[in-house]
């Protein structure tokens, strides 16, 4: 039993460096997953909107939730003025276009997979301390007695050794929440503009269609 102690307190370490390498490489991704999706929104909104008259240009520099608030201002505008035939017909012939792509529909696997992330960078403290706990449980399986002098010093000698897993644990939450508090913001935004993309599809189907129900 000593042996397996001290075997998980001398791993832990390591252990939770190849976790946080790991959990590094999944926020990557999931960078890499957002930036794709929001690029698959905005060109489709950029096919949307195409042919409209007053049709917002944000250029190459605007970033791509900023172009996709655009475009749907520009669709709001269009259904806003009852005036503008021709670019509301327009908007209702291209509405197949966000009806066959529906991949910005698609955000609940990438939600939960980030909520996973965030999740798990909270346990790496727990995990650095529970490194040195076993380290402390493996010195304490030493025989009392004659031996207590040298169990003391196995304890002192295994907790300066263990003290590492904590540190690994401590520094692994510290760069993670780091590098979190830059992705939160762009993955809260893209969450945002998926549910603003849905509201507005579903007010210009259920307005236009409308419309021409009542005109025919």
């Amino acid at each position: 039993m000593q042996d397996l102690l001290g075997n998980l307190s001398g791993f832990s370490t390591y252990v939770i460096a190849g976790a946080c390498a790991v959990h590094l490489f999944a926020m990557f991704v999931l960078w890499i997953w957002a930036r794709r999706d929001l690029k698959t929104i905005a060109s489709l909104l950029d096919d949307f909107t195409r042919g409209l008259k007053h049709r917002s240009s944000m250029g190459a520099s605007g970033h791509l939730s900023e172009q996709i608030e655009a475009f749907l201002a520009d669709v709001r505008e269009v259904l806003d003025k009852e005036s503008n035939e021709a670019d509301r017909s327009a908007l209702l012939d291209r509405m197949n276009i966000l009806d066959e792509k529906r991949n910005y529909m698609n955000s609940l696997f990438f939600e939960t997979c980030y909520n996973l992330c965030r999740t798990m960078i909270e346990a790496y403290p727990l995990a650095g301390v529970l490194g040195t706990i076993l380290a402390i449980g493996a010195a304490l399986q030493g025989d009392a007695g004659p031996e207590a002098a040298a169990t003391v010093s196995a304890i002192v000698g295994r907790f300066g050794d263990a003290i590492w897993s904590t540190f690994a644990g401590l520094s692994a939450t510290i760069l993670l929440m780091f590098l979190n508090g830059f992705l939160e913001p762009p993955f809260t935004r893209l969450s945002e503009n998926r549910k603003n993309v849905r509201e507005t599809v579903s007010r210009v189907k259920r307005e236009l269609s409308l419309r021409t129900g009542e005109a025919a």
